[in-house]
């Protein structure tokens, strides 16, 4: 029997949730293999429109913490930019920004700096449609006339081949569209979608 209440989901079950939507069980099907009530898978689904997101990480030139622990060491020395660059390998302009964004050379604390950049990570990237606004009218206007995303893809691709700013993939229409969190395609347009659901 379906567990009640809000138990919420292990991340384990979290990533058998998404492997078993993308494979096309129904949310019955998902509730009853991860024993929840298919509202509850629902619920989950329908917070990113039925799209997984993407894990988010650290680039591997990003500073990592034990790096920051030396610049740390290096300003309680008063050792210049230069020098704490040499000692970790890196550039003298990097350790500058890094100190620059951090509170200057007297207030720097490597777990603050590390833990404001991870806050960073975290942040969702901005939306392509949300910055540029002929490409988002387009795609309205495309979306009105009952075109299908793929085909809006392609008919950019063709007619603004050499503009790099007026391509879009489908995907990122539909995401545009079913992550509503984002607010930046009317909500109305999904119903000018063939398939008439409410989650990708």
């Amino acid at each position: 029997m379906p567990r009640t209440g809000r138990p919420g989901l292990t991340h384990r079950e979290k990533r058998e949730l998404w492997h078993r939507w993308k494979a096309g069980q129904t949310l019955s099907e998902i509730g009853h293999a991860l024993n929840k009530h298919a509202g509850s898978v629902h619920g989950v689904l329908a917070v990113t429109g039925g799209i997984e997101p993407q894990p988010r990480k650290r680039s591997s030139h990003a500073l990592q913490l034990h790096e920051r622990e030396e610049v740390s060491r290096g300003l309680g020395r008063g050792f210049s930019f230069r020098r704490i660059a040499k000692l970790i390998g890196r550039s003298a302009s990097t350790i500058s920004r890094e100190v620059s964004r951090n509170g200057g050379r007297t207030a720097y604390r490597a777990v603050q700096a590390d833990l404001r950049a991870l806050t960073q990570i975290l942040r969702p990237k901005p939306c392509l449609l949300s910055q540029h606004q002929v490409l988002r009218d387009l795609v309205a206007e495309k979306l009105m006339l009952e075109w299908s995303p793929a085909q809006i893809s392609g008919w950019l691709s063709r007619e603004y081949g050499t503009d790099p700013s007026m391509q879009i993939s489908h995907e990122t229409i539909y995401k545009s569209l079913f992550i509503q969190a984002r607010g930046v395609l009317k909500r109305e347009l999904i119903s000018h979608l063939r398939s008439n659901r409410t989650m990708r």
